[in-house]
C-alpha cells in the first residue's frame, strides 16, 4: 500500500498536479523536520479560500523565499494569518502581518516520497 502511495505522489509531481519543496528551518516542528520534503498543490485555492488548519505554501513578503505555515486566521477578502507549529524558532504573520491571498502558492498535501 505504501508503494502505491509513493506511486500516486510521483505521478501528481509529473503532471504537475503537485510542486515539492524542501523544509528549511525548524518553525514546522514536529509536523515537518528541517531537509524534508513536501508536496503542495498549486491550485488549491483557485476556486475557495484557505481554511484555518491549513498547511500553506506563501510567498515571503519581504523576502525571494517561499514560507510553510499555518493558516490561523483567514478575512473575507482571503488574506491569511500565519503561524508556525514552533513558535519560538518561527518568524511569521506575528512579525509581517496578514498574508494576501495572491500570495499563498497552494496547500501542502503531503510528505515526498
Amino acid at each position: 500500500m505504501e508503494e502505491l502511495q509513493t506511486a500516486l505522489k510521483l505521478l501528481q509531481l509529473l503532471l504537475g498536479m503537485r510542486k515539492r519543496l524542501r523544509v528549511s528551518g525548524f518553525s514546522m516542528l514536529p509536523e515537518f523536520q528541517p531537509a524534508e520534503e513536501i508536496l503542495f498543490n498549486p491550485k488549491a485555492y483557485r476556486r475557495k479560500l484557505p481554511k484555518v488548519g491549513d498547511i500553506v505554501v506563501a510567498r515571503h513578503p519581504y523576502q525571494t523565499t517561499q514560507i510553510i505555515k499555518r493558516v490561523a486566521v483567514v478575512l473575507e477578502d482571503g488574506s491569511c494569518f500565519l503561524t508556525g507549529d514552533n513558535p519560538s524558532a518561527s518568524t511569521d504573520s506575528r512579525s509581517y502581518g496578514f498574508i494576501p491571498l495572491n500570495k499563498i502558492l497552494g496547500k501542502v498535501t503531503s510528505k515526498f516520497p
